[in-house]
């Protein structure tokens, strides 16, 4: 091994001496330093470039992963004890050049106009561009968002692209005189001829038939002293066997009728299930006893829902049905017979608060997080991609029957919106109109889109044509707190257990009220039933509601006087049989007292007919150009 490597001194040459091993060589040292400063700054270069230029490491799942969904939060060993941030990104945002159709008198000018798509993750780090209003419920449902010139700015989605602008223009087809010569009519032998040579092709079905259709000459014509072929026809409906009487006078002894709603969270006996729902224990006792035999069971399994049926006349509440259900198959019903005894009857009228007793989404608590409210992520989001505050309150507003502002929002919560803009920039102006909104939260989907009615109107509306703006609204204090449901429970001042024909929300008292929908006002003074200043607005196919416990009514609530949804009709009080400032709310269906927060309500207006067809029309080119797929779940609520 010494002789292989060698055993001498190195030859040196040029007077040059051999290195002393105790120095250190500065070129080495210099050299070696800038080697490590080099690669350090070209892995941070290469780790930046893979990141996308994003400085966080969070993503979307990743940030969904790290919500709560239990009530009792602990940090665990490796756990993040601040959420990680949800960056957005640029190909969230894209301008279209999209050709619109805008009738201007007796023309259709087509021209190419830019609009920005949008798809916002609401709770990314959005920096509002300019200041928004603070969160006014009042406001949001009260106030009325101004409506569109007749002759709408942005127009109808073209079904085609054109290059430039094209002006088109309809006119009557020429049913008088015509600048070309007529050819000679045909003879007998001619038509006979032409009928049983064509013959053979026209069939309607197995069916051979000879006849043309006609053309309609009103088809062609927008004149009034046209021909009109609907002259003289009419049709006219009579109703038969029908009689109407005087609405009857309500008094606290007058009998109401309303149906309790308990659903089986877990496997309970039926005798617990109506004692934890306020009944006390005698008719609690009572009831499973005779709905047992027929049931099989005094148990409830988890899923069931018990339907209980009841007769309320001054104090005292009668237990009159029971009716059970597995999910929403009906199982059994027992009935008040002529001898008050329970025997087996048959299934009463189905309702939609069967299928709803188990969603609680309306009052479940979100998770804690470190994340704005929904009102606040929605402005923060909108300001920032370029959409005007006018345009934010808007969509604020037409969400805001399904939508509560105040929760926390989720990371997946997001809003996808559709609106027109002026240029490439992508930012929103004065003039702007909002086409296209599709927002998700939690697990509420709520999809609408503009349409102009020939009339001139706007409105949104959903994929099936109903109007987006509810019917009734639920909550009529907006800025009130959920204290008390619907259901039989101990009375705080009689002391005794009846039934609680509504819906309580606490707020100081002067607190504004607003109406929850159009109608008429059917009662508003004194109730001398525990009810105080009370209010009860006739709403139309047979809904009422009911505002109780007032401090005062607002001036020109009468009987009679027009009210419209968000006006304000009075002010939170604790007059009559109350313990404290809150107002007790009721919906009345007909006759018969429902759970505010349960029954599935109906829409606005409905499109149909012509208008149907062109807003179906209009729907389905907007989801062309934005590859939108069919919605799954709507709001339900």
């Amino acid at each position: 091994m010494i002789r292989s490597l060698g055993n001498e001194p190195p030859l040196l040459a040029d007077g040059r001496r051999a290195p002393d091993k105790r120095e250190v060589s500065l070129r080495w040292l210099s050299g070696t330093f800038l080697t490590g400063i080099t690669s350090s700054v070209l892995m941070g270069v290469a780790l930046f470039a893979a990141l996308d230029g994003r400085q966080q490491l969070a993503i979307p799942a990743e940030a969904f992963a790290s919500v709560n969904t239990h009530e009792d939060s602990a940090v665990t060993r490796g756990g993040r004890l601040i959420a990680p941030a949800i960056a957005a990104r640029p190909s969230d945002r894209a301008i279209m050049e999209v050709s619109t159709v805008v009738h201007d008198g007796d023309k259709e000018i087509v021209r190419r106009q830019p609009f920005s798509h949008v798809k916002m993750r609401l709770a990314a780090n959005h920096v509002a561009t300019e200041d928004y209003p603070d969160f006014d419920a009042l406001a949001i449902f009260a106030a009325d968002e101004a409506q569109p010139a007749p002759a709408a700015r942005t127009g109808a989605i073209y079904g085609s692209d054109v290059e430039s602008e094209v002006s088109l223009k309809t006119v009557p087809f020429p049913t008088g005189k015509s600048d070309f010569q007529a050819a000679p009519g045909m003879t007998l032998d001619e038509v006979e001829e032409n009928v049983r040579s064509n013959g053979s092709a026209l069939t309607d079905g197995a069916t051979q038939v000879a006849a043309l259709y006609y053309v309609d000459p009103q088809r062609f014509s927008n004149e009034d002293n046209d021909v009109d072929l609907t002259s003289g026809l009419s049709a006219r409906v009579l109703e038969q066997n029908m009689t109407v009487s005087a609405p009857e006078s309500i008094t606290p002894q007058t009998e109401e009728f309303a149906d309790d709603i308990v659903p089986a969270r877990q496997d309970v006996t039926i005798v617990k299930a109506l004692m934890d729902s306020g009944y006390p224990e005698p008719q609690a006792k009572m009831l499973s006893a005779n709905l047992a035999p027929p049931l099989g069971s005094d148990d409830l399994a988890k899923g069931d829902v018990l339907r209980v049926g009841i007769i309320q006349k001054g104090e005292q509440a009668k237990l009159i049905r029971a009716s059970v259900y597995r999910g929403t198959r009906h199982l059994v019903t027992i009935a008040l017979d002529d001898n008050s005894r329970f025997v087996e009857a048959s299934e009463p009228p189905m309702l939609d608060a069967i299928a709803t007793a188990f969603d609680d989404n309306s009052l479940s608590v979100p998770a804690g997080q470190n994340l704005p409210r929904i009102y606040d992520g929605i402005y923060r989001a909108a300001l920032s991609y370029g959409m005007t505050k006018d345009m934010t309150a808007l969509i604020i507003k037409l969400l805001a029957a399904n939508v509560d502002f105040q929760a926390q929002l989720r990371p997946t919560d997001f809003l996808e919106a559709f609106f027109s803009v002026t240029d490439s920039s992508g930012r929103a102006t004065p003039n702007s109109e909002l086409l296209y909104v599709n927002a998700r939260f939690g697990d509420t989907v709520t999809r609408f889109y503009r349409f102009q009615d020939a009339d001139g109107n706007v409105d949104y509306f959903d994929q099936d044509g109903k109007s987006i703006r509810q019917f009734l609204l639920r909550n009529p204090v907006p800025n009130g707190i959920f204290k008390s449901g619907f259901g039989m429970r101990r009375h705080p001042i009689l002391g005794f257990a009846r039934m609680h024909t509504g819906v309580d929300w606490a707020a100081p008292r002067g607190t504004p009220i607003i109406a929850t929908g159009n109608g008429t006002v059917e009662k508003a003074g004194w109730d001398s039933g525990g009810y105080g200043n009370q209010t009860i607005v006739r709403h139309a196919n047979g809904y009422e509601s009911s505002y109780n416990h007032q401090s005062a009514i607002a001036k020109g609530i009468v009987p009679g006087a027009k009210v419209r949804q968000g006006q304000v009709i009075g002010w939170v009080g604790t007059t009559g049989e109350s313990t404290g400032p809150h107002l007790h709310y009721e919906m009345i269906v007909n006759g018969t007292k429902v759970d505010p927060l349960r029954i599935r309500l109906p829409g606005g207006k409905s499109l149909a007919g012509e208008a149907l067809a062109k807003f179906q029309d209009e729907r389905k080119r907007i989801d062309t150009l934005l590859n939108n797929q069919p919605v799954d779940q709507v709001a339900s609520k």
